[in-house]
């Protein structure tokens, strides 16, 4: 690649939106579209990046040995396939990464990386300033939950204050049938509540597996399609939503609704 790669922060201020499977996931599907991408575990304390990614095992040294200087860059990257990797976290590394060197680590891996993608811890702490200091725009993560727009929004702010330009919203896990029915937030609302641009809609889909994760070459999955064109927008394609409401309008899409 050439020049700097794009530096991410998935975040989203309220814990159990999917940060953690949306960094997986996106990472997933804009690798499998030609990207060298980076998965960064900045819920250090609570990382839970490499169970998702189903790493544990290939750990041999973590972001706090590299903070330590008891290993390179390359020796703590887990090798997850082709132009995939991920930079692990430990619980007891916490002291060892400051804010300081987790953003000059970040800064290193856009060098080499098209993406480094960095999994937010939740919250608004310093375990939160530690993970913005490595990136340079972010995308917020929120649920179709009042609570979760509601954080979304002071989370955006928040980034916004400390120089974030550019910011986008994914939101997570919306059904159709009940935003038909009128008891769910429709993908607009929340967007518009957030204030942010609308990057993309992720349905709830039962092909994701007990992990979270999407097959990325399934074409059936409206969660992998979703992605895909998440990532295309990404790479500088046209934004296109996933419509989540087409299978439930019409009359087979009321059906749907009620045999549900």
């Amino acid at each position: 690649m050439s020049g700097m790669g794009r530096r991410i922060l998935i975040t989203g201020g309220k814990g159990g939106v999917g940060k953690t499977t949306v960094t997986a996931n996106l990472g997933l599907t804009l690798n499998a579209k030609g990207a060298s991408v980076l998965l960064v575990d900045g819920d250090i304390g609570l990382n839970n990046l490499d169970v998702v990614m189903r790493a544990e095992e290939k750990i041999l040294y973590d972001i706090g040995d590299l903070a330590r200087g008891k290993a390179t860059l390359s020796q703590c990257l887990v090798d997850l396939g082709d132009k995939l990797r991920l930079l692990p976290s430990m619980t007891a590394c916490s002291a060892f990464v400051t804010t300081e060197i987790f953003r000059e680590i970040c800064l290193k891996a856009a060098e080499i990386f098209d993406y480094v993608l960095i999994d937010s811890p939740a919250g608004v702490e310093d375990s939160f300033l530690r993970a913005a200091s490595g990136a340079d725009e972010s995308i917020i993560v929120a649920t179709p939950h009042l609570a979760s727009v509601r954080d979304g929004y002071k989370t955006g702010k928040i980034l916004s204050s400390l120089g974030f330009t550019r910011q986008g919203l994914i939101i997570n896990r919306i059904r159709g049938d009940f935003v038909m029915d009128k008891t769910m937030l429709d993908a607009k609302e929340i967007a518009g509540a957030v204030k942010l641009p609308l990057y993309g809609v992720i349905p709830e889909d039962d092909s994701v597996n007990v992990y979270g994760l999407i097959d990325v070459t399934d074409k059936k999955s409206p969660s992998a399609y979703s992605y895909g064109l998440i990532a295309d927008y990404l790479g500088g394609g046209d934004k296109k939503l996933y419509d989540y409401l087409h299978p439930y309008k019409g009359l087979m899409g009321f059906l749907k609704r009620k045999l549900k």
